[in-house]
């Protein structure tokens, strides 16, 4: 197999596990857990990026076509978008789950005769 057909087979697996880190990192309860995601997540990407930029200075890999700036500051819109609404859902799921369980307390404590 060429060098330049296995790097590309490299960069290709290195490209899946950084979105397997990035899910790990993500659902990770544990401080430590998601730590440790994290920095095999920094570590994956900077592998790949050395490896990118060895195969691009080799004429192995094919430089990408630029982006344009008017789609590049479209889908910024639009993730800002998704983020503010993900935002407001998760404050109204917040606010609604707080909100049952003072209104459970404060029925529990008026109907307790003891309570004074």
């Amino acid at each position: 197999m060429p060098d330049g057909d296995m790097m590309y087979t490299i960069l290709a697996d290195l490209k899946r596990t950084v979105g397997e880190y990035t899910t790990a990192t993500t659902e990770a309860a544990c401080p430590a857990v998601r730590s440790m995601f994290t920095n095999l997540l920094n570590h994956s990407l900077q592998i790949q990026g050395d490896l990118y930029n060895y195969m691009q200075q080799n004429n192995m890999y094919d430089k990408p076509s630029p982006a344009l700036k008017q789609a590049i500051d479209k889908e910024m819109q639009l993730m800002q978008q998704t983020q503010q609404q993900t935002q407001q859902f998760v404050s109204q799921k917040q606010a609604q789950n707080f909100q049952p369980q003072a209104n459970a307390q404060a029925a529990q404590t008026s109907n307790n005769p003891y309570y004074f």
